[in-house]
């Protein structure tokens, strides 16, 4: 089973979430919270129908866990359309505000797939301002289908994942062969999700899970909902926001998906994102001498020419692991989501250069959460594939995928061949999409704050710019900048901007430029 070309189409958006993850890794503000004794969640109590009582008024029980935090679980209809029917798990983690509590801040770091749950837990002072910490719960929650919550399980054993992830196709890219060879993998996989998942891999849609988010902002007793989302998480808040405007508080969407790209778009989108964010990286490179010389141009052409040699020639790990163009690709799109970590680039380059795949099999993992046992640290791979599959609808043919292609490469000579002939890999799956790209207004909600950076290369500028023109009531926040986010990790102004809206209701007049 090979799916080495489906994952390039799907490398940009995974990312999202594993930068987060990697930008995180700093510990938790221990001393900062003070010990908490068990406590138990009051329901809003507010009116709803017969069947959505019970779930509406569930009382959540807090008990401390993960050091300093406190945990519960929340149950939700499977299906929001037949309530009555099964239930489904979602688990939640807090952060009990320090000072005077203006209610709870639910956060989702991203994806699809990424853990809330772990993102507070691992990285609290990344996902928020210790202001935000004084003044709200901080509730991570692992939304339908992901990590501790009711989960997509597709295979029991790492290495077939590993299989799905990292083998390489032997025919030829854009082959009637290759096609098929991947086209059978994408069908094997979601075969196989659905025998350990069930009837859930069904009901992981986006507009689900923002369901399932006003059951929570009911059952924690906030009667709006104070929301604070990164990348795809921008989406799951904005389907809130479209579908309850008038339940909605202060909501702040950072690093925006625009609700009216397809499929394809996306994979434009982000191949030109990552095509400028590695040029900009190079320009600093040969700045100073690194393992590129030359002009920004001869850099760019010599990583072409390392990724074509790669796909000819894949070198071998210790493990017996081929690094090809594919997996390489992702080991340089993981450190191009944070300015910072561009020196990792600086090793990256130089070892394969040098023959040695360790180092780009590291990053690599990094990005698919792959631990160095051979494990995998949680189910975000999984959860990514099955959400999307939902969310957008397969709109590439066989026919279509070569001239897709050829627009791929024109647009973007290095990452655009790398996420191309994607474009069918939802075809087989056991469940039809159910979200069409639209635009979402939310006509009627409160102030929504929009977070877009320039230089953003998985979640464009463009797209900030579109979800803010198209809410009623949305409000941009530019930052003029490199990176993936901007929130409590690029400067004063973007900081003190989102804090001043979640903390003193204060919207900006205009756009601050930040």
């Amino acid at each position: 089973m090979t799916t080495a070309v489906v994952r390039r189409a799907a490398a940009a958006t995974l990312a999202a979430t594993v930068v987060l993850a990697l930008a995180g890794c700093t510990g938790i503000l221990g001393s900062l919270i003070p010990g908490y004794v068990v406590a138990r969640s009051t329901p809003t109590g507010e009116t709803t129908s017969a069947v959505l009582e019970p779930y509406y008024s569930q009382v959540l029980e807090w008990s401390r866990c993960e050091g300093d935090f406190q945990c519960t679980t929340a149950t939700a209809p499977l299906d929001w359309t037949d309530p009555s029917g099964q239930e489904i798990d979602l688990a939640l983690i807090r952060a009990v505000a320090t000072g005077d509590r203006l209610g709870s801040l639910l956060v989702n770091p991203g994806g699809p797939g990424g853990s809330g749950y772990s993102f507070v837990r691992d990285s609290l002072e990344r996902a928020v301002s210790e202001r935000v910490v004084a003044r709200y719960d901080v509730v991570g929650f692992d939304p339908r289908g992901v990590g501790r919550s009711s989960a997509v399980d597709c295979h029991d054993d790492p290495e077939e994942l590993d299989d799905y992830i990292y083998d390489i196709p032997e025919a030829p890219i854009g082959s009637e062969e290759y096609l098929s060879e991947i086209e059978q993998a994408e069908e094997d996989f979601g075969e196989e999700c659905l025998e350990n998942t069930g009837r859930l891999l069904g009901f992981v849609d986006t507009v689900s899970a923002a369901r399932d988010l006003d059951l929570l902002r009911a059952v924690l007793g906030d009667r709006r909902l104070n929301y604070l989302g990164y990348s795809y998480g921008t989406l799951l808040g904005a389907t809130y926001a479209g579908l309850f405007p008038r339940m909605t508080g202060r909501l702040v969407l950072d690093g925006a998906i625009d609700p009216t790209t397809t499929s394809f778009e996306v994979t434009a989108a982000q191949a030109r994102g990552f095509d400028a964010a590695l040029g900009a990286y190079l320009a600093d490179c040969v700045s100073r001498d690194c393992v590129f010389s030359g002009t920004v141009g001869e850099a760019t052409a010599s990583v072409r020419r390392l990724l074509d040699r790669l796909e000819a020639s894949p070198l071998r790990a210790a493990d017996g692991r081929l690094l090809g163009s594919s997996a390489m690709s992702i080991a340089i799109i993981l450190p191009l989501y944070n300015e910072a970590d561009w020196p990792y680039l600086d090793q990256l380059f130089a070892s394969v250069a040098a023959g040695d795949p360790e180092f780009a099999f590291q990053l690599a993992d990094n990005y698919y959460g792959r631990e160095p046992d051979g494990g995998y640290r949680d189910n975000s791979a999984e959860a990514f594939t099955a959400i999307n599959c939902l969310d957008y609808a397969v709109d590439s043919t066989r026919e279509s995928l070569d001239s897709e292609a050829e627009q791929l490469a024109a647009i973007a000579p290095i990452f655009g061949p790398e996420l191309a002939y994607g474009g069918t890999s939802c075809a087989a799956w056991p469940f039809p999409s159910t979200r069409q790209p639209a635009p979402i207004t939310a006509a009627g909600s409160a102030p929504i704050v929009v977070v877009g950076t320039t230089g953003d290369p998985a979640t464009p500028y463009a797209w900030a710019q579109g979800l803010a023109d198209q809410l009623e009531n949305g409000h941009l926040v530019t930052y003029d900048g490199e990176g993936h986010t901007a929130y409590n990790t690029s400067n004063d102004c973007v900081l003190d901007a989102v804090d001043g809206f979640l903390i003193d209701g204060v919207v900006p007049a205009v756009d601050p430029m930040c």
